[in-house]
């Protein structure tokens, strides 16, 4: 278990990203912010929804789940039916990956990233987006390295942070305590281009103002740009080769 430690607000948590956690899947990433745990993997299948068929483009699409145990109390699985929250987080996964790629003229493949919460302690949303790049890019890069495709769609990362506005005052990375207390709470979303993705901000007791709303912004940069050299220093390393099955 990874340690609190005191930071300042302009600090991110501990953070790591294991590349090639799933052997069997496509491309996969153990990423950690802080006690925050998400497993990603992504798997390439044959085939895309039925609304692409015949188009000759691929898609890709995400899907997130908290473990039962991934939280202080026990949260039962859902099984039959998603919850808004994790339909909205999925969903949001899902934009943010389809922006690391110049189109989806890759064949009629789909790749499927499943991120999982093996412990949440704040972030999910925004850790499990900066593993999903990692799983992303090596799904890609092991089409091209088995013939499936010639090169690969993917032109740019991705990465998020989430900040807030606790006692007045601009942070970086919350975790649940500073979570639950921050007046404004922010998820940004940010390609290796220095362009946004997307930006989720709330007032969450009231309202906030313009240099709020700036300061919020330029930390959230600072947060990204420092998760975009650790992607760059993982993905630098050899790929791991998926088991075959």
């Amino acid at each position: 278990m990874v340690p609190r430690l005191v930071r300042t607000n302009a600090d991110l948590r501990p953070v790591t990203l294991e590349r090639g956690a799933v052997p069997y899947a496509e491309g996969s990433c153990l990423v950690s912010f802080g006690r925050t745990r998400v497993l990603c993997a992504a798997s390439v299948e044959a085939g895309v929804p039925g609304w692409k068929k015949g188009s000759g483009e691929g898609w890709v699409t995400a899907e997130y789940a908290m473990l039962p145990r991934a939280t202080r109390t026990r949260v039962s699985r859902e099984r039959s039916q998603i919850g808004g929250r994790t339909q909205e987080i999925q969903r949001l996964i899902g934009r943010s990956v389809r922006a690391m790629l110049d189109g989806f003229a890759f064949g009629e493949f789909t790749v499927k990233v499943d991120c999982d919460v093996l412990q949440a302690d704040g972030g999910t949303r925004t850790a499990a987006i900066t593993g999903a790049c990692v799983a992303v890019h090596d799904a890609f890069a092991w089409m091209v390295a088995t013939g499936r495709l010639p090169v690969s769609p993917v032109r740019r990362r991705v990465a998020a942070i989430s900040v807030g506005v606790i006692d007045g005052e601009a942070r970086l990375d919350l975790d649940y305590e500073e979570d639950v207390r921050a007046g404004v709470d922010m998820n940004v979303v940010m390609s290796s281009e220095g362009r946004f993705v997307e930006v989720q901000g709330t007032g969450e007791h009231g309202t906030f103002a313009r240099d709020e709303l700036t300061a919020l912004l330029d930390l959230a940069v600072q947060g990204i740009t420092s998760l975009d050299q650790r992607q760059q220093q993982v993905l630098a390393t050899a790929l791991p080769v998926p088991v075959e099955a």
